[in-house]
């Protein structure tokens, strides 16, 4: 396993542990649906956590999209989970 992988795979590890607070309960009555829900919130994580990782995922589902409409809405859905680059909104 490459260094790459080897490190998502530590940090999904790491997160796992960690959880997340105000997240959806898993569902019990299904062992796959709460193992679907536990590896979407890691790759959540990872995504949010790590941005060389969510720039390969980007190009490798969005760089094969050809409509122009769709490969941007595909590049929005992953900024969505960049940092803020500005100052946030000041609370009043």
């Amino acid at each position: 396993m490459n260094r790459f992988w080897s490190a998502v795979f530590v940090a999904a590890l790491a997160l796992a542990w960690v959880g997340t607070a105000g997240a959806q309960a898993l569902p019990t009555n299904n062992p796959a649906a709460a193992a679907n829900v536990h590896q979407s919130r890691i790759y959540s994580e990872v995504l949010r956590s790590n941005p060389a990782f969510r720039k390969r995922r980007e190009a490798i589902e969005c760089g094969p999209i050809t409509d122009p409409q769709l490969h941007s809405q595909c590049i929005a859905s992953f900024e969505a989970y960049a940092a803020p680059s500005g100052p946030g909104p000041q609370g009043h």
